[in-house]
């Protein structure tokens, strides 16, 4: 739906890479260039090996997230806990770049718990950029490490894009990233107006056709698609390509599927769409020809 939007995976721990199935948690596929690999960890030799692991495996950007609050991830001493520690996330950093060729960049919170002042992150920013990263995603709420949720976490904290426009104006040559309740390309546009980019997370995955007008409306470039039933055609390729040649590392239908479940939203058929694959995906041996099936009538749903 969109050659030029940057896709990055979920956090993946150095330790699932250090200690874990490798392929399973590295693997993708040459349609989804630009993508980013997202770790999570606190040990700067570990992100550098793990900084490697993600270019051999040819991702276009190494991302250290320090913005995840939930509990599992305070208890490994990664996430949003890091943004009390700038001068161990700039030491991570500069291990990462010592060993990277593609650029090393970091996601994070305009804050933690105690940290109440816009002078506090422009520390945070200041110091980690020493350590070589040019490139901030700030997801513009404050996150509390104790008595909220992750989920309530993307939702309770007030936003705040004042602060993460004044860290472009006061960090001119960095490339500032906002993120954080921004639900359609129009106000894509209007942060663009302070911003070198926009990050989006529950608006593209609950509404995926949007990512449709990504090229066009952001980067003055025709759209690939210009209709759903050519998305389902080409993602039906796709998951036959990673059926293929995955399987045998545990990967089932419904774990790519589950993705494209908004595909058809206020489509007609788009409920039974949801429905037909939150039903049959699951079931083993299940492949591409479900997907197909589940598409609405192309007729019916002029798209």
């Amino acid at each position: 739906m969109t050659k030029h939007a940057r896709l990055y995976t979920e956090m993946v721990t150095t330790g699932a890479l250090l200690h874990g199935d490798v392929r399973r948690h590295l693997v993708f596929d040459g349609a989804e260039h630009p993508v980013a690999l997202q770790l999570g960890g606190s040990d700067p030799a570990e992100l550098a090996q793990c900084t490697r692991l993600g270019q051999d495996w040819g991702y276009d950007e190494i991302n250290l997230n320090c913005g995840c609050p939930s509990d599992r991830v305070q208890n490994g001493r990664f996430g949003a806990c890091l943004m009390a520690e700038a001068s161990l996330v700039r030491d991570c950093v500069a291990a990462m770049v010592d060993v990277a060729s593609v650029p090393i960049t970091v996601k994070h919170r305009i804050g933690i718990d105690h940290q109440e002042s816009y002078g506090e992150l422009c520390d945070f920013v200041g110091t980690v950029a020493d350590g070589g990263c040019q490139v901030f995603l700030v997801h513009a709420r404050k996150a509390w490490l104790q008595g909220l949720s992750p989920k309530q976490n993307r939702e309770i904290p007030p936003l705040n894009y004042e602060w993460v426009y004044q860290l472009k104006k006061d960090f001119p040559a960095l490339t500032i990233v906002i993120n954080g309740g921004i639900d359609s390309l129009e106000a894509c546009q209007q942060h663009l107006q302070a911003v070198d980019g926009v990050m989006l997370g529950r608006a593209a995955y609950q509404r995926p056709w949007l990512l449709s007008q990504v090229d066009p409306l952001l980067f003055n470039e025709p759209s690939p698609v210009h209709r759903r039933h050519q998305v389902i055609d080409a993602y039906a390729a796709y998951i036959e390509r990673m059926l293929a040649r995955e399987t045998e590392h545990g990967l089932r239908l419904n774990h790519m599927t589950r993705h494209v479940l908004g595909l058809f939203q206020g489509e007609v058929g788009g409920k039974q769409f949801r429905r037909m694959l939150s039903e049959q995906a699951h079931r083993p041996g299940s492949d591409q020809r479900v997907l197909l099936q589940a598409a609405p009538n192309r007729r019916l749903a002029g798209s």
